[in-house]
């Protein structure tokens, strides 16, 4: 296998001349150069009447070897020159691919790459939704077909790799891996939409469609009736077991990232175990974790690393060196949005110490909070419905927070990380299970057979004594998220710059100066400053989701508790029932209310 987590960028229907055009291909395509340090391909399509081609196109592929380094440069190119694919990410299940191709359509792969099979599938299914519906994987691409002059771009499932796409006034398209190849190119841009696919010409020509149609939710939309799957301990652990180690294949040195938390902490454990079975003298596996001195995650994954035997590096991170990332950091993980920059800024320092050491890809527990209502507000929910509703859309929603940080902070630094708790087959299973399953049962007058605290249901299928996976006191430890977990004082500390920064005077005019997404804490308006001034424009701002918000939540959680419409805050201690909560003088971070922003709410 030969996979790699780099930057794709492509300019279709392009009037520019030939010089020009690979110019400005080349000078696009640079600034995701951080996504594939190794190798850069371009490849320019001129105009041709004979061919009936009457606009250039360009592609760029941006280049992070991690399987088979030595071969496989992209674009890839079919054998008769006439398909050219440049992708980004992995697609696991190739070979099986490969296998079922075989019946009608034998196919030799010219290159180690896991991508290749683009080429062949695409012979057989032409620019269609069935191109995507068989791959398994973490995957965005661009494809161009010389005989045809078609161009078609597709998004995985969940938009675990980012994709975004752009409109010229020459009426070009672009399409690149991050924002920043398209701004000042392009008038008009978006996000890419997951589980998608755009082509340039057919029925569906210029729109986006779906292919990612899973029997839980085919529109990945809330409101249709809750599953009933009952649940199964062995089913949901052999389907997780399968989805970690799905993603353990490297010819490069990798590792986990390991917070201590349960999500992060049950892929380490498959990991470990998973190596330690293929044999004693494997290379011990590598952990990774980063937090202010002392801080919860610290101490709780270095427990989690003793148990398990790996080889362990903490790293530690000063106020002083957080908060002089924060730009660096909206720059490469192009959002405004609090929680996600909170938590982008310790994962960004930790990624440059990972590459320095020379590991490429990481494998990590993003996703699982959002399958199982793992975040704190979710004990709130009222019912079922108001449950399952809410996992819905979170899990639509991953590819503008958990999975835009997770990959553009780690792929800053040419570090790939893989979220086995996002693998489509985990998924059908994981989401199949009636939220009730996963309901939070606990308080006075419950018992403690009855009690079921946040993702019970992952828990519990991990929970083998006679053979453990993890320390029970971990197997079973409250949630944190991220930005809390690397230090209370790290969230304390941003509000205290911001407090600095911005004056009373510059926030009363909040909502003059913002008008879209206004900015209702003095924090939100530093990054949302910085934002602008890095990615000018409606389209870039556009580009990020606003609303209201308890620790993570959609709007429609704001419902679910009276309290949460006082203290609307990104982070998991505001949802009161986190065993560190914030006290009643804790001053909330959103303040809630459609007037103009106020400056304190006291909750």
């Amino acid at each position: 296998l030969h996979s790699r987590m780099c930057g794709i960028f492509a300019i279709f229907s392009s009037s520019l001349a030939e010089a020009d055009l690979r110019k400005e291909l080349i000078q696009c395509s640079s600034r995701v150069r951080h996504r594939g340090p190794d190798w850069s391909g371009y490849v320019v399509i001129n105009p041709s009447e004979d061919e009936n081609r009457p606009l250039g196109h360009g592609i760029a592929h941006e280049r992070l070897a991690i399987m088979d380094p030595e071969s496989g440069e992209q674009p890839l190119v079919s054998r008769d020159g006439s398909i050219i694919v440049a992708a980004n990410g992995e697609i696991y299940n190739y070979k099986e691919l490969y296998e079922e191709l075989k019946k009608d359509q034998p196919y030799t792969p010219k290159t180690g790459s896991d991508c290749e099979v683009i080429l062949p599938l695409y012979a057989r299914y032409g620019a269609s939704v069935e191109l995507c519906k068989g791959l398994r994987g973490m995957f965005s691409f661009i494809l161009y077909d010389k005989n045809k002059d078609l161009f078609l771009a597709a998004r995985d499932h969940i938009g675990i790799t980012p994709l975004y796409i752009g409109w010229g006034n020459d009426g070009s398209v672009y399409l690149g891996s991050e924002m920043k190849s398209l701004v000042g190119e392009c008038t008009k841009y978006q996000l890419f939409p997951p589980g998608h696919i755009y082509m340039s010409k057919g029925k569906h020509a210029g729109e986006f469609v779906r292919w990612y149609t899973p029997t839980w939710a085919p529109e990945l939309k809330p409101g249709l009736p809750p599953p009933t799957g009952k649940y199964n301990a062995d089913v949901l652990r052999h389907s997780f077991e399968q989805a970690v180690t799905r993603r353990m294949m490297s010819d490069v040195p990798w590792g986990v990232l390991l917070s201590g938390g349960l999500d992060s902490s049950l892929v380490a454990s498959i990991c470990a175990r998973h190596i330690s079975r293929r044999s004693s003298a494997f290379p011990k596996l590598h952990s990774f974790t980063v937090g202010l001195e002392g801080s919860p995650d610290l101490i709780a994954a270095k427990r989690v690393a003793e148990f398990l035997g790996t080889k362990h590096h903490a790293y530690t991170y000063s106020l002083e060196e957080g908060a002089d990332a924060i730009r660096d950091v909206i720059g490469k993980i192009e959002t405004y949005d609090v929680t996600t920059i909170r938590a982008s800024t310790p994962m960004y320092l930790m990624a440059r110490k990972i590459k320095a050491m020379g590991i490429k890809m990481v494998i990590s527990g993003e996703g699982a909070d959002e399958v199982f209502g793992g975040y704190l507000y979710f004990h709130k929910a009222p019912n079922a419905q108001e449950f399952y509703d809410e996992t819905v859309d979170k899990i639509s929603r991953l590819h503008m927070f958990d999975c835009l940080r997770c990959n553009k902070a780690m792929s800053a630094w040419g570090v790939e990380p893989r979220v086995p708790f996002l693998d489509a087959d985990f998924l059908d299973i994981a989401m199949e299970l009636s939220p009730e399953e996963k309901m939070i049962i606990k308080g006075p007058g419950v018992s403690k057979e009855d009690t079921k605290i946040e993702k019970w249901a992952i828990r519990k299928a991990f929970d083998t004594p006679e053979d453990p996976y993890l320390p029970d006191d971990i197997l079973w430890r409250q949630k944190e998220q991220f930005s809390d977990g690397v230090g209370y004082g790290w969230v304390d500390s941003l509000r205290d710059v911001a407090e600095k920064e911005v004056s009373d005077q510059q926030f009363a005019n909040a909502k003059n100066r913002f008008p879209h997404n206004t900015p209702t804490t003095k924090e939100g308006y530093r990054y949302r400053q910085i934002f602008e001034e890095l990615f000018p424009g409606e389209a870039a701002e556009r580009t990020v989701p606003g609303g209201k918000s308890i620790a993570c939540s959609t709007e429609r959680a704001m419902n679910w508790d009276a309290s949460f419409a006082d203290r609307a805050d990104p982070s998991g201690r505001a949802a009161g029932v986190h065993d560190s909560a914030y006290d009643t003088t804790f001053v909330a971070d959103t303040v809630v209310g459609d007037g103009p922003p106020a400056k304190k709410a006291k909750a």
